[in-house]
This record gives structure tokens, sequence and C-alpha cells, in this order.
């Protein structure tokens, strides 16, 4: 018999990220997030949160989460495909559909189970996925569930996706149905695709475009509503758009809009729907309050793009590298993990959190430290983070 211990190889393979400083080190928010927060027991200004808006701590939204869990209750007790439907999710489609001016929507309990439940459902044997090569983790995690060909085109390049699809219209025999899938915001870089130049190829070959637009909603286009608002295309030119409530809706959940077909399809094919627990209804509720105050309190939005250009600006001008950022998310340079690792533990010394991301979140030798911007951050809180930066930055060698 094999002597074999069956979970060693866990403790070994941690024990190798720690070595190659590829390991996340967890701190615990004591406080509500906020721009200066409690972390591990000490005061910091908050600058790696996706609360864009600060929602999570609105007073609507909050109250709106108190009172229908007082109605409701704090769970809904089943999945929405059996028991756990409420009248709070119904609701929650309909005005997210109105908000973002499609036919229809459906929310998931997750971003992350929007991506994974639907997306295998899309495409099969016969089809062709084409995927930015920086996508989201949960595109890749959809797209491999399938078992659709698929294709991966160069971060953001337009003629190596025409490439592709030209390519593809070759195949025998013939693709059944081909989707393009692209984030709207990317993650790590806070840079945008360019959508319209997608839309236009994806017509030009019979395809469809599925968008994930989880670090757009709030930010980009009119009143928040995302990238598709954002560069004013259709919804003949973008097919599905998706997104999440936990960035800067400032709650928690995942959904999809575009035509009523795609709902009547997603809610009866999408097993990450269909078999796990709706969400709670104060969190629907909750939901419904973040789409009334972005419909009716325009100021948060602006504050949020005018932080935005008064840090990279900052930035800028003390010498960082912060990428190709056209959004809130902008990213500090360092190359090296140890560098970023070392960069952020400083910075912590000198009360500001922002975290490293290193390999493999991004590509070896592209670490940096993600700093993202909320409207409430003072412009005093931002000088304090300039001066951690320029410090930092300069016993490192990165200035």
């Amino acid at each position: 018999m094999v002597e074999r211990h069956p979970t060693r190889y866990l403790g070994e393979e941690y024990e190798r990220l720690v070595r190659e400083n590829l390991n996340w080190e967890l701190k615990v928010l004591e406080s509500a997030c906020e721009p200066v927060c409690l972390v591990d027991g000490k005061q910091v200004i908050m600058l790696c949160a996706n609360n864009y808006l600060n929602l999570a701590t609105h007073p609507k939204v909050v109250e709106a989460m108190i009172e229908a869990t007082k109605k409701y209750g704090a769970g809904a007790g089943s999945d929405r495909s059996i028991a756990g439907n409420m009248d709070v999710h119904e609701e929650l489609d309909r005005r997210l559909a109105k908000f973002k001016r499609a036919p229809a929507s459906l929310t998931f309990q997750t971003g992350f189970m929007a991506n994974q439940g639907l997306i295998p459902q899309l495409c099969g044997r016969g089809d062709l996925f084409v995927s930015d090569e920086l996508n989201h983790g949960s595109i890749i995690d959809g797209v491999r569930l399938s078992h659709a060909d698929r294709a991966i085109y160069k971060h953001k390049d337009t003629e190596d996706l025409a490439r592709i699809l030209e390519e593809a219209e070759k195949h025998d025999p013939p693709y059944n149905h081909i989707w393009i899938i692209t984030d709207g915001v990317f993650s790590m870089d806070g840079d945008l695709a360019p959508l319209p130049e997608i839309a236009k190829i994806a017509k030009e070959h019979g395809a469809g475009v599925y968008v994930d637009d989880a670090h757009g909603e709030g930010v980009l286009g009119e009143g928040g509503r995302g990238i598709v608002s954002h560069f004013k295309l259709s919804r003949d030119e973008v097919h599905i758009e998706m997104g999440t409530f936990s960035k800067a809706f400032g709650v928690i959940g995942g959904h999809i809009s575009g035509g009523e077909d795609l709902r009547n399809f997603a809610y009866n094919k999408a097993r990450t729907w269909l078999l796990s627990g709706a969400v709670p209804p104060g969190v629907a509720a909750a939901c419904i309050a973040a789409i009334d105050v972005l419909e009716t309190e325009p100021e948060h939005v602006r504050n949020l793009w005018e932080n935005r250009r008064y840090f990279l600006e900052g930035l800028q001008d003390l010498g960082f590298d912060t990428g190709n950022t056209e959004t809130p998310i902008i990213p500090i340079m360092c190359g090296k993990s140890k560098t970023a690792k070392d960069l952020a533990d400083y910075i912590w010394t000198q009360g500001i959190f922002a975290l490293p991301i290193v390999y493999p979140m991004v590509a070896r030798d592209k670490a940096r430290i993600r700093t993202q911007l909320c409207a409430k951050h003072t412009q005093e809180q931002l000088d304090k983070a300039l001066e951690a930066f320029k410090k930092g930055g300069k016993n490192l060698g990165l200035i």
C-alpha cells in the first residue's frame, strides 16, 4: 500500500506561496467600510475597497435593509426557483431593468455566480467563446465549465479579436453560436474595454457580446448606469450586461440585463441561480435603495471622479507609474512581488490601507499596489496617502 497523507500537500503549497511572496495576508475590518476604518485595531485610510460611492453606509440603504428584515425575516427560506422568490426580489429585478434601460434583468446571489452559472449555458459543443486574456477569474471559470471551443485574444486588441473571428468563419462544421466576452473595466489596471469596436466586429460576424461591468456600474455612464451607457451603445450591440451589487451599489449580489428571452433562459438554465438559496430579503431591499440613491443623488458619482482626478495627478506628479488606468482603480506599478509587499507594509505604518496585487492575480513582474478611490475621501486624506506613497516609493527606488 502506498503511504500518503491526504492533506499534507496543502500546507506544503501554502509554505511555497509564503516563500515566494505570493500569499494573501488577511487583515480584519472592525468597523463599517468608510474612508477611515478600524483594521486590525488600527485607524487607517481605506484605499482598497470596492465601495466607490460609500453606499454601504448610506442611511437610506441601511434603513431599507433593516425594515425589510423586520418585515420578511433574515432569510428567504429557499431558492428563488422553489419557494424563495419573494416580491422584493421581483421588484429588484424590475427596478434594475428600469435603471439599466433594458427590457429585463435577473439578479443572482453574487456576481461570480452570475458568470459561473450563465456562461456555461450559453455555449456547448459546436460553439465558440472568445475571451480577453485579462478577463476576471469568474469569466475564466465559466468558460472552462462549458463544452464549447474557446479562443483568447490579446488584451483589448481588436485586430487580434477580428483575426480570431475571421478564422472561426472557416471552421468546419460552422459554429452554431459565438460569444465574445470581456470585462468592461479591468479590475487590476482600471482600463476600459474598447466596447464600440468589439460590438462592431461582433456584428460583422454574427457573434453575441457579453460584458462584465462589475467595476463600471455606479462609476461610468449616465447616472452610473455603466459602460454600455458610457459608450451610448444599444441592446442590439451589447446583448448581455452582467454586473454586481457588491461594489458601487455597496451591498452584495450579481445580475444580468438584456432581453426578456435572456431572463427566461437564465432562470431556467443557470444552476447557480436554480440551486442556491435566494439572497436575504433585506439585501434585496438595500439594493433597491441603492438604485434609488443613484437616481436621485448624482453628487456621489461627481465626487468620486473629482477624487480620482486629484489622486491620480498627485501620484503622477510624484513620478509613479500608474499603468493604463481610466477609472477610479489606480494601480501603482511595482514590478516585483516583494517590492509591492514592502510598499504596502510601509504605507500601513503610515496609516494607509492598500494591498499588494501579485502573481497569479497579475502577471509575474507586474505586481502593483491597487488603490481605489471613493466619493467621501477628503483632500486631506488623499494628501496623507500621497505623502506616504512618496516616502515609501523613494525608499524602494520606485520614484
